[in-house]
């Protein structure tokens, strides 16, 4: 028998929340090992510059305006790419974030949690994978084959203080992954698999100024992280993308249903 493939060539990979730091380190790493990668986003002007840059480096790349939370964007997204390309056969759904009202700093505490943001976090990140999912999962099913990966987190494996509505989503979707793990191989079969990867502390637009002081150094939470990670350092983006590939690839056929960590070891730890 020969090896494993992690060849992605002729895979056509729809990646939501795929402009930001680990997202465009994700997209960029499907490219790489040959996936035709279709960028979704609001802001369809970043998703071009994204593409762009992959096309100059060799890859192929679209970018295509859809917000993960209106159906109606989705599925217009989901007509195009199939009849640019003719098949789906990976949904990265990397779309999610935080807002500071679904979070609880140190001067206050759960009764002081703004619900309107907490229900906006959970709909962000949990429905936002939901959606989509149901969106572009549904060519998979028709061609007998497709890859969903899905975004989980530290906070979904152990709670952290303070991120109430954050943690509360990742851990749904790490049930979610599950469930639609199941739910794909028992009512489409085996070639369709569902996972999820999670990061454990990359430094991103939204946690820099939490985790790092303006002169670099580390905050006391940055420190407590590090201090948590055997590895003692923050991940680096491009990290991700061997797992990523992996999880697509025919190297991961008999894998589904799994949250995988890339995460220095943090969820291994006690801290002791």
């Amino acid at each position: 028998m020969g090896n494993p493939s992690f060849d992605l060539k002729g895979r056509v990979a729809v990646v939501t929340g795929g402009t930001g730091v680990l997202g465009s380190a994700m997209t960029r790493g499907l490219a790489q090992a040959g996936a035709t990668v279709c960028v979704l986003g609001r802001r369809v002007e970043v998703g071009q510059k994204l593409a762009a840059e992959i096309a100059s480096q060799g890859g192929q790349a679209s970018a295509w305006r859809a917000d993960v939370m209106d159906r109606a964007q989705l599925l217009q997204a989901r007509e195009e790419i199939l009849a640019k390309y003719g098949r789906i056969d990976i949904l990265l759904n990397g779309a999610g974030g935080n807002l500071p009202g679904a979070s609880i700093p140190p001067d206050k505490n759960f009764f002081d949690l703004n619900i309107g943001e907490f229900q906006k976090v959970v709909d962000l990140n949990l429905t936002g994978t939901v959606l989509p999912s149901q969106i572009f999962a549904e060519p998979m099913s028709k061609q007998g084959s497709g890859v969903i990966i899905n975004i989980s987190s530290m906070n979904a494996i152990r709670p952290l203080t303070r991120v109430a509505g954050y943690s509360a989503a990742k851990s749904a979707i790490n049930n979610f992954t599950q469930w639609l793990a199941v739910e794909m191989v028992k009512k489409f079969g085996e070639h369709i698999r569902v996972n999820a990867i999670a990061p454990g502390f990359f430094l991103t637009e939204q946690n820099r100024t939490l985790l790092t002081n303006p002169d670099g150094s580390l905050t006391e939470r940055g420190r407590l992280i590090l201090q948590g990670t055997p590895f003692g350092r923050f991940g680096k983006p491009e990290e991700l993308v061997g797992t990523l590939v992996w999880l697509c690839s025919d190297a991961a056929n008999f894998v589904t249903g799994v949250v995988v960590p890339v995460d220095g070891g943090f969820s291994a730890s006690a801290g002791i």
